[in-house]
């Protein structure tokens, strides 16, 4: 009879870490995505509740008779057909200036020559330390000077002020350090311009990056509550998230089951924009992150 010889300690132990590795990053993953997932259910569930299971102890899970009826009462208790058109307006053309931005400031930045650029970037980037509540009044005065009395409730003076992007900047001057040299070097000698070289060369190969910082430039501009607070006063031009709130605040509304409602119909476009594009934002957010 052959025996079979023992397992040493140390070949055990590699076993064990093969096995207990996938494990710890499974209950990694899972002890997340509940951080993330539990707030969404709770507010979904809050929006079929009625007041009373709200605030019942112990906490109603699941609503013992979902009052759908909910979702109705918040999309009359302000105009909110109105919020959606104005934050689509808002987060389409600021969205636009701010890639546009981004996209000639990066590609000056990697490709084109002149002194103090390694300075200038420098500055964009010292842009992303500077807190938005900072630039509130100088945006404010700035505004005011360019459109007068005529920046309040209106979309440029809405728009105008976020043109600035440091952040997108900076990820596609990463991607555009990325490119392929000799494909980039081959279409010079043939005589393409800076123009045709950033429309037929760079963008087409940085659609990864683009569109990571489209969708991020989107969430920001979707979600900005701070600016248009300040630059509306009326409902005929506040965007989604100032509705919102104004909504709760005018009405006094403690039905917060109807205010979770009015919640999700701003943050539903959003997750419907990420499930289908998380892929992109995640191949853009890494690609160049080694070039610097």
């Amino acid at each position: 009879m052959v025996s079979r010889p023992a397992l040493s300690y140390d070949a055990l132990s590699d076993r064990a870490r093969a096995r207990l590795g996938p494990l710890l990053s499974y209950a990694t993953l899972i002890a997340v995505l509940a951080v993330i997932a539990l707030p969404m259910y709770w507010m979904v569930a809050g929006s079929l509740k009625t007041n009373d299971e709200v605030f019942q102890r112990p906490p109603v899970w699941i609503p013992h008779r979902p009052r759908f009826a909910n979702y109705k009462d918040a999309w009359n208790a302000a105009p909110f057909g109105r919020f959606y058109i104005n934050t689509l307006i808002i987060t389409f053309f600021g969205t636009g200036i701010k890639l546009i931005n981004a996209i000639c400031t990066a590609y000056a930045l990697v490709f084109l020559k002149f002194p103090k650029k390694n300075l200038i970037f420098i500055i964009i980037l010292a842009g992303l330390m500077v807190p938005e509540q900072i630039t509130i009044l100088p945006n404010y005065v700035t505004i005011s000077d360019i459109f007068g009395h005529n920046s309040i409730n209106t979309y440029q003076g809405i728009i105008v002020p976020g043109a600035a992007i440091a952040f997108g900047t900076f990820l596609l001057r990463q991607a555009f350090l990325g490119l392929p040299k000799e494909v980039l070097d081959a279409a010079k000698v043939d005589g393409c311009g800076n123009v045709r070289m950033l429309w037929d060369m760079v963008i087409p190969m940085s659609r990864a990056a683009i569109v990571t910082v489209t969708l991020l430039v989107a969430v920001q501009k979707w979600n900005d509550f701070l600016w248009p607070l300040i630059v509306t006063n009326e409902d005929r031009m506040r965007p989604l998230t100032v509705g919102l709130t104004y909504m709760v605040n005018r009405e006094g509304n403690t039905q917060w089951g109807t205010v979770m409602a009015a919640a999700i119909f701003v943050i539903v476009p959003l997750l419907v924009v990420f499930a289908f594009a998380q892929k992109l934002i995640i191949q853009g957010i890494t690609a160049g992150a080694t070039k610097g």
